[in-house]
């Protein structure tokens, strides 16, 4: 196609490598913001989870101080904690009811750091940053994750 001055209209071969060149430098600028915004999401998740599993564990923790939880449900040595995560979905048997059970959970969350239902364990007896779970109750949880947060911390320690 021609203009009236005689020319051909259109893009020159330079001007297309030049649009070219400025998209791709904003293209390499917005993948990394998307891995961060990715990963704090995947952060959110995991406070997340955490926060709804040590919830229920006090719960659980509360609801034996009140007697509402007791008999073979509870061990001896336990300190009032569960023995494991799956008795807050399963359930326990009330105190003065029959047949009805106190569910804390419907399902265990799922850590998005690892992309798994498996959960670190710490007994009441042990220290607050181990690694060993002693098997007799849970106290706390934590992420299996060895991966690194935004802000430098371990998502173990969270």
């Amino acid at each position: 196609m021609f203009t009236e001055s005689g020319r051909a209209s259109g893009f020159t071969y330079l001007e297309m490598v030049a649009t070219a060149a400025i998209l791709m430098i904003l293209a390499s600028g917005v993948l990394p913001m998307a891995r961060v915004v990715r990963t704090r999401q995947k952060e959110l998740e995991l406070r997340r989870s955490l926060r709804i599993l040590r919830t229920a564990l006090d719960d659980y923790k509360k609801a034996v101080d009140a007697g509402k939880i007791g008999g073979t449900d509870v061990k001896v040595g336990s300190e009032g904690y569960p023995p494991d995560l799956q008795i807050l979905v399963k359930g326990v048997n009330q105190v003065g009811k029959i047949d009805v059970k106190l569910k804390l959970l419907r399902r265990i969350p799922i850590d998005p750091m690892t992309g798994d239902a498996q959960w670190g364990l710490r007994c009441y007896q042990d220290d607050p940053d181990s690694t060993n779970w002693c098997g007799e109750n849970v106290w706390d949880v934590y992420s299996k994750s060895t991966g690194k947060a935004l802000d430098g911390t371990l998502y173990k320690e969270w």
